[in-house]
Order: C-alpha cells, then structure tokens, then sequence
C-alpha cells in the first residue's frame, strides 16, 4: 500500500499541532487509511519535551470526539524533513523557523496548514495559548477546516511507496 508522512508544527507542541494531528488522526481512522497515512507533530521551540497538551486544547478537542490526551511534545529533529513528505506549520514564526533548520533538499515539503483552506484568506492559525478556551475553539475550527483541505490533498495526490 501507499504510505505518506504528515507533520504538523507550532511553537510548543501543546496547542496547535497536536490538535490538528488530533483531527487529521480522526479522519484519517474514520476512511480507514490508517496503514497508509501517519501523521505526528512537533515544536520549532518545544522547551518542555514530554508535556501533555495544554488541557484547553485537549477539551476543545473532547467536544468533537477527539482525544489528544495521550499525545506528549517534542522538538522537531533534524530527521523528521527526511522523514516527514509534509511540514505543516501553523504560522509564519514557525514557517521561517522550519525553513531555517531545514536540511538543503527538504524545504519544499514545508507549507503552512492553511494554505489548505484558503477560504479562511489567511495564513497563520492564532496561537491560542493566553486566551480563554473560547479562544481554543475558534483555533480548533480553523484547523479542523484546514486539516479537512489536507485529508483531500492527501487523497488526490499520487502517493509513492516508500
């Protein structure tokens, strides 16, 4: 079967990309492609390696069904741009971070996830992280309609085995 790796990142890990690997996890069992799509997330600044995330984001998540709650935070390693066929960053810092650090030959695989839902006519998901959990939600229903544009993506391109 085809295999393609997907990695979502924001500043800590805590937030933002392990909720959209959260929500692309829940597509992707749902359609059954579970053998053929992985997907993880990382930090470009991840300082507390090992964290769970924030629990605002896990609840936010718990509404729709998803549990993030197993998920710990890690620093992206300079393995993950061989590893990874797509770096999905959820703002600018971390866009120019990940092109920084990224190895010479890998930098085309990074693109910010809401270039997937372009409906949204912007390109950085809000860090969430100080405000409310209201805050949380609308952060959480950006990168629900960003990782839908992704699950499609995924489907429609020609996916090579590795």
């Amino acid at each position: 079967m085809n295999k393609v790796n997907v990695l979502f990142c924001c500043m800590a890990n805590i937030c933002r990309s392990p909720m959209a690997e959260g929500a692309l996890r829940e597509l992707v069992t749902k359609a059954g492609y579970t053998n053929q799509i992985y997907i993880d997330s990382a930090g470009t600044h991840a300082h507390v390696l090992g964290r769970p995330p924030d629990p605002r984001a896990q609840r936010v998540m718990l509404e729709m069904g998803v549990d993030i709650g197993g998920l710990r935070s890690r620093r992206i390693s300079r393995s993950d741009f061989q590893r990874f066929d797509h770096i999905l960053a959820m703002d600018a810092q971390n866009y120019d971070t990940l092109r920084f650090i990224c190895p010479r030959g890998h930098v085309r695989k990074i693109r910010y996830l809401l270039d997937f839902a372009p409906h949204l006519k912007m390109r950085d998901v809000p860090d969430p992280y100080h405000g409310e959990e209201a805050v949380f939600r609308e952060t959480r229903e950006m990168i629900v309609q960003a990782v839908e544009g992704v699950f499609a993506y995924l489907l429609d391109m020609p996916i090579k085995e590795k």
